[in-house]
């Protein structure tokens, strides 16, 4: 409903210097005008700023000031009001009761975004950037979502959109005029080349996708190895604090341990897991199926090794289940000054106790995951999941065009593919979105915004 006034708080609920009451809507102005001492914000000007005192039924609840946002220049394009009070929980949540009390609704989450969103103010891009910058843990991810926010995504897939509707034109024009163009002809001269060059277009976005989910995301990475190789020492050395206990007792980690560190702009999501051997011990068995289990769901493998160990039973089974993820081979505790014992591909010698070798390893990391430089100047990277996914289905799409090309199928089969990719790639910008979609995605949206 865009014809009610929604309320919500807007700032992280705790204590703090100040809390933000935001309500939108048509009666935003009349409804905070009821409990507002000072002066009428019907009749001040917009984007300016007021001091007064918010009362209900002769009682005085916070001194404050008010924001004041006359449409259609909002975010949501609707009147809006920001009540900035002092900060904790009661007083924000009484304030937002009193207006509930006077005809505000209460807002539901992302409701705010949504309808700058419904308005046109924004595409369904940069609505989910909004989500993003809220989110950012690095600079890398930062950037990256603000240029969602900018248009960039909205943009580069208005674009494709367009080359799309140039390639319906003209077989609309074929079907239209059948003497315009030989069908022949027209498939293969004029439409093939289009399509693959859109294909290009495309393949080029998804392998860049790549990049840009790891800076949005993180990479979900595992820690692994028999118990007492050192992996809790590796994620100590890797957070920069004892955050998992290490003893010389074999199986100390029962259960997954985690935490995250900002490696040149890249976020590693770490889990130390249950050494992973066969164990008669019970609990000592739940952590290691916790571990195989993670292992299933990682991006990247960090499997550590004793280096004066000989390879064990167990250790064959690890690298052979890990054999197809991306992995690093840790060979730990070479601060005993032996003699290697082990040799693999992307391996990398380290003392987690001393913590040498860390360096390196981080590097190592990073170039596995962002090999050169990320561009975020001149390049924009695909980063949402949902995007990604219509990126896909365009692109079978339009391998589906072609083979219908290749077929000599009539040129009307061809069409349906091409609108077919029009209307997905649709999608990611929120053109045909469908009800349901708009509700999943903001639902996702924390309250107030």
């Amino acid at each position: 409903m865009m014809n009610d006034t929604i309320a919500q708080i807007s700032s992280a609920l705790g204590q703090g210097a100040i809390s933000i009451v935001r309500l939108s809507g048509d009666k935003s102005f009349e409804i905070v005008n009821k409990i507002f001492t000072g002066p009428n914000l019907k009749e001040v000007a917009t984007h300016t700023v007021h001091y007064g005192h918010i009362n209900y039924n002769g009682k005085n609840i916070d001194e404050v000031l008010i924001t004041v946002f006359k449409a259609p220049k909002t975010f949501t394009t609707e009147d809006i009001v920001e009540i900035n009070c002092h900060g904790g929980v009661f007083v924000a949540n009484k304030i937002l009761e009193t207006l509930l009390l006077e005809g505000a609704r209460s807002a539901n989450p992302g409701e705010f975004t949504e309808r700058a969103f419904l308005s046109g103010r924004i595409d369904l891009t940069q609505a989910e950037a909004v989500m993003d910058i809220i989110e950012a843990k690095s600079d890398l991810s930062l950037s990256l979502a603000n240029k969602g926010l900018d248009g960039e995504i909205f943009k580069l897939i208005v674009g494709l959109r367009t080359k799309l509707l140039n390639i319906i034109a003209h077989i609309e024009v074929n079907i239209d005029y059948p003497e315009y163009d030989d069908v022949i002809e027209l498939s293969n001269i004029i439409i093939k080349p289009k399509i693959k060059d859109l294909l290009e277009n495309i393949n080029n976005l998804l392998e860049k996708a790549n990049y840009g989910k790891v800076i949005k995301d993180g990479v979900k990475t595992a820690i692994i190895g028999k118990p007492n190789v050192g992996k809790s020492s590796l994620l100590n050395a890797l957070l920069r604090e004892d955050k998992a206990i290490v003893t010389e007792i074999q199986g100390t980690t029962r259960d997954i341990v985690e935490g995250s560190i900002n490696i040149g702009g890249i976020i590693l999501n770490l889990i130390d897991t249950a050494g992973i051997r066969e164990s008669d011990d019970f609990i000592e068995k739940i952590g290691i199926d916790k571990a195989k289990s993670v292992i299933n769901e990682a991006e990247l493998i960090l499997f550590v090794l004793d280096n004066n160990q000989l390879l064990s039973t167990d250790d064959e089974k690890l690298l052979d289940l890990t054999k197809d993820k991306k992995r690093i081979i840790i060979i730990n505790k070479t601060d005993l000054n032996k003699e290697l014992a082990h040799t693999f591909k992307h391996s990398i010698a380290v003392s987690a106790l001393n913590k040498t070798g860390i360096d390196d390893l981080e590097n190592m990391i990073k170039q596995m995951f962002l090999s050169g430089e990320v561009n975020l100047i001149d390049q924009t990277y695909i980063s949402n999941a949902r995007h990604i996914s219509k990126l896909n289905e365009a692109l079978m799409s339009l391998k589906d065009a072609l083979k219908a090309i290749k077929d000599e199928l009539p040129i009307d089969m061809v069409e349906i593919d091409l609108k077919n990719a029009w209307s997905t790639l649709g999608e990611i910008i929120g053109d045909t979105s469908t009800t349901s979609l708009l509700e999943e995605l903001f639902s996702k949206f924390c309250l107030g915004k």
